[in-house]
């Protein structure tokens, strides 16, 4: 879903396990569908570990825990490995998460989410570390993410990070645009470059 961002302040759902792959995210068999439907995911979202074998709710997994909500995904260190598969960023953003917190992202997953308006934000380890404590000691703790200064914040501590973004993705980000959008937004100066250097 095309949304503006600008600064996000949530509550958090954390995710403490390091080398969660694309395959964990979204299990392979849901590749099969036909819809785009961004729900069809969201509902399949770590889907064996939300649910057991016999297809009960696992009562021990964060996401099935009303203690934790928001719309902000801290996770362990290399998220989204494994697989280049664009899915798992269609459930993250159908679950509803618009920003994702790690220390580290696979490279194509990354994008993946940036192309699907979900804004993966890196952190160092030690920034993670106080973050996932913050919230296991409240989990009312927000976190605010300022796209246009390139900020977070543990609004817990105060403690305040700047993270990295592609300025490309950046604008896109801060005015809802896809890349279709974008070339559409530039199609006179697109033309403008044809015609002077035909």
């Amino acid at each position: 879903m095309k949304q503006k961002f600008n600064i996000i302040t949530s509550t958090c759902v954390p995710l403490p396990l390091e080398n969660v792959d694309t395959d964990q995210i979204i299990p392979a068999r849901f590749l099969k569908a036909t819809t785009r439907e961004e729900s069809f995911f969201g509902d399949n979202l770590f889907r064996d570990w939300r649910y057991n074998a016999d297809g009960t709710v696992n009562k021990d997994f964060v996401l099935n825990n009303p203690t934790y909500s928001g719309c902000i995904l801290v996770a362990g260190k290399n998220f989204g490995s494994g697989s280049s598969r664009e899915h798992a960023a269609w459930a993250i953003a159908g679950y509803g998460f618009r920003v994702v917190i790690s220390s580290f992202f696979a490279d194509i997953h990354k994008n993946n989410e940036l192309n699907n308006f979900v804004l993966p934000v890196v952190v160092s380890e030690d920034f993670l570390a106080e973050l996932f404590d913050s919230i296991k000691n409240n989990p009312k703790t927000e976190v605010e993410v300022n796209l246009p200064e390139q900020t977070v914040t543990n609004k817990a501590t105060g403690r305040q990070e700047i993270f990295d973004i592609n300025g490309y993705k950046k604008h896109c980000l801060v005015n809802g645009l896809d890349d279709i959008d974008f070339l559409i937004q530039n199609k006179d100066k697109i033309e403008q470059w044809e015609q002077q250097n035909a």
